[in-house]
């Protein structure tokens, strides 16, 4: 019997305590200020009415006792560009929000924008009202209006007449957009072009694309992530594609972040004063085709910097090519990589002449053994030049090429194996000028320096010309 009473009490003091209200906890008024896990949130730029990625903001209660926070609310109220969601409801405004000793409740935010310009920004404020006094998180963001390409079952995604794209609005682009056979984009300075995840182009037989940047108004290419955190993660998107006898001219430009650049089969290509950084396979990855550059800076691409396939005709003339990366290590990451042969897309070999392969007045370097691999396949023709160039070398790893008493003179007046001294060459800070004291300063030819007299950044380099893209 006593044993059946002690059971029956325990039922009961069980049953009252699962019966309480919650809402019978005492709530104080906060004594202390909040803490919060950041004081800004910088929302990726966002586009006209596309509703950002979302961001979270913890708020902590650090004090011993229960609180009731007075006010939480978007200081622009329903006018605020922002939304927010705090601890599960949606509004911009609420009242008596409590929190319980030693916890955090949730605050969600984003932002939907209706664009006003062709870049703006968009700021506010949340806002926590409590007797310790006013705080706030400060919410930014960068808006642009935006122009859409979207592909899709009935719409090809086609560019059919000669166009011009201006600065006025970011181009957006999801699946492929396609330039016709024959047709002209013309891309003016400082248009910004963003691909969707799996999202490219393709430059069709004949057709030309002229990228038209300046030093202070570059052309962006790159991923639709504007977050600084995707600056230097490869694979946002897919690629460039120029197909044969289609056309690419590019100046102050500046690509990234994808899985190959620009992708060249038996195409055309002039590149001036560019940036092409960041991709999982190839910045340039050219078949059968001619690219004349100057003043290209190129770094952090997983098998290449540049890939050359089926001979062509290739000149780098004060370019900077390196290839460090804190985040492709298993790859190859080669600065230079060249051969005759080419493996097509039913798995058959082919085989053209290397016609051209110039490396002048240039860096090429990395944290590789070699940072130009050559490999020549058959008797096809394989004509190189190496000159006056800074290049990394090691003799018994197989750089398919002789660096000392070259048979055919086609290494001249270079440097192997001495560090360029580069100020920063991890791609989060991507900055592939030399030191000071650099052994590529005055090292360059002189004749070469007066075909391109001035650097990427426009200053002279007609006496006493360093190597690579920056006197």
């Amino acid at each position: 019997m006593k044993f059946k009473s002690l059971l029956f009490l325990s039922f009961w003091m069980l049953f009252l305590a699962i019966s309480c209200d919650k809402d019978d906890i005492t709530f104080d008024a906060p004594s202390q200020e909040l803490r919060f896990s950041r004081d800004t949130v910088f929302c990726d730029t966002v586009y006209h009415q596309v509703r950002s990625e979302t961001y979270v903001v913890k708020v902590f209660n650090n004090e011993d006792k229960d609180v009731m926070i007075p006010r939480i609310n978007l200081e622009k109220g329903a006018a605020s560009l922002y939304k927010i969601n705090v601890d599960g409801k949606p509004g911009h405004d609420f009242q008596n929000v409590p929190l319980r000793k030693k916890d955090s409740l949730y605050i969600f935010v984003e932002i939907a924008p209706q664009a006003s310009g062709p870049e703006a920004i968009a700021e506010d404020r949340v806002l926590f009202t409590t007797g310790a006094g006013q705080q706030h998180v400060t919410l930014f963001s960068v808006v642009q209006d935006a122009e859409f390409f979207i592909k899709t079952p009935t719409n090809p995604n086609l560019i059919s007449s000669n166009t011009t794209w201006s600065n006025n609005k970011a181009k957006i682009i999801y699946g492929d957009l396609t330039v016709e056979p024959g047709i002209n984009l013309n891309i003016q300075p400082g248009t910004k072009v963003y691909f969707h995840k799996n999202s490219g182009m393709k430059v069709a037989t004949g057709a030309t694309l002229n990228i038209n940047g300046t030093k202070d108004d570059q052309v962006i290419f790159r991923g639709d992530r504007n977050d600084t955190y995707y600056d230097t993660i490869p694979r946002n998107w897919n690629s460039i594609r120029m197909a044969a006898n289609s056309n690419l001219l590019m100046n102050h430009t500046r690509l990234f972040g994808g899985t190959r650049g620009l992708d060249l089969k038996q195409a055309n290509a002039t590149i001036k004063n560019s940036f092409i950084h960041t991709f999982q396979e190839y910045g340039i990855y050219a078949v059968g085709s001619t690219v004349n550059a100057e003043n290209l800076v190129m770094n952090n691409c997983g098998e290449s910097a540049i890939g050359i396939f089926l001979g062509g005709n290739h000149s780098y003339i004060h370019s900077t090519i390196a290839n460090y990366s804190e985040t492709m290590h298993s790859l190859n990451r080669m600065g230079i990589f060249a051969t005759n042969e080419w493996t097509n897309d039913n798995g058959q070999k082919e085989y053209g002449a290397l016609q051209n392969l110039n490396i002048l007045n240039s860096i090429v370097y990395s944290d590789r053994d070699n940072s130009v691999n050559l490999e020549q396949v058959g008797l096809n023709q394989f004509n190189y030049l190496i000159k006056n160039s800074s290049i990394k070398y090691t003799d018994l790893s197989g750089a398919g090429f002789s660096f000392e008493n070259n048979p055919t003179n086609s290494v001249i007046q270079s440097i192997k194996n001495v560090d360029p001294k580069f100020v920063n060459y991890f791609a989060a800070k991507l900055n592939l000028r030399v030191k000071a004291d650099s052994p590529a300063r005055g090292k360059g030819d002189l004749t070469i320096a007066n075909s391109v007299p001035t650097d990427i950044v426009n200053a002279s380099r007609t006496t006493n010309p360093t190597l690579g893209a920056y006197q």
